[in-house]
């Protein structure tokens, strides 16, 4: 097997690195951009003793893995209007809001219902308010969900798999999306990135195309979504506002935004401190 420094030397001449040492050495450029929150590019080049070609296609896969946003010169994993962060920050993005929202979702669940929850924090925080709710199936792609509500008394699990994306720690996809579709639920809990334009954007396509299999698979979709999101941008459309039967927001959002969104006709409930 190659070594680091053999596979380096690889690459800078032109040949491909074995995909191991690859692998390591993205594993090592996430987690000093995660660390540091931004590392120049000539600086990746002269750790890893690779080309800026190198490092721009290591930059552009972990990009699109959502590990971090390249930015001019180099990149970040600082959270911005149009990346979200890992996972991690995004848990601690708005908890407080988030475990309200989560609190007014489990007012509408019937026991015996099947209910979708998404790759969704938010959602991650309604799996952790479900055991009272029981008997429910739940279905879904995202890890966190699925190991949570392994073994809990009432609650029977179906997990969605397809391709892994660590990043989101999420099952996402084609794959995924067509696994989704294979089932037919009473309700889908989900978020999404931003709010613009009475719709609702994500910075992943494969994303997008697991949520939009979801919102198909369920009789009675509910978004769940914090004022911050009306402030952000999304690359990639999912679904107008009006495909949702309910809108829940936190009191944070302004009323004139609120009356706006009810005039496309829109059911939003504002959820109170």
């Amino acid at each position: 097997m190659a070594t680091a420094a053999q596979a380096a030397r690889a690459e800078a001449d032109g040949a491909p690195a074995p995909s191991d040492a690859r692998r390591e050495r993205r594993r090592r450029v996430r987690e000093r951009v995660a660390g540091e929150g931004f590392v120049g590019t000539r600086a990746l080049a002269e750790e890893f003793s690779v080309s800026l070609m190198t490092v721009h296609r290591d930059l552009d896969a972990l990009q699109a893995q959502g590990w971090l946003r390249k930015v001019r010169g180099g990149a970040t994993a600082l959270p911005s209007a149009l990346f979200h962060g890992d996972l991690d920050q995004r848990m601690a993005s708005m908890a407080g809001t988030k475990r309200r929202l989560a609190a007014a979702a489990r007012e509408l669940l019937v026991p015996g219902q099947t209910v979708v929850l998404d790759d969704s924090t938010t959602c991650l925080y309604l799996a952790q308010r479900l055991s009272d709710r029981a008997p429910l199936t739940v279905i879904s792609n995202f890890l966190p969900v699925i190991k949570m509500l392994t073994g809990v008394p009432g609650v029977g699990l179906i997990a969605l798999g397809g391709s892994y994306f660590p990043a989101y720690d999420a099952f996402l996809g084609l794959h995924t999306a067509q696994a989704a579709r294979s089932f037919r639920a009473d309700v889908l809990f989900m978020s999404t990135t931003a709010v613009t334009g009475g719709g609702c954007y994500h910075q992943s396509e494969e994303t997008v195309q697991v949520k939009r299999a979801l919102m198909e698979c369920a009789a009675r979709r509910v978004l769940l979504v914090d004022h911050t999101k009306f402030s952000r941008q999304g690359l990639y459309a999912l679904a107008p506002l009006t495909r949702f039967d309910v809108v829940l927001v936190d009191d944070g959002l302004p009323q004139e935004e609120v009356r706006r969104v009810r005039e496309l006709g829109v059911a939003v409930r504002t959820v109170r401190r």
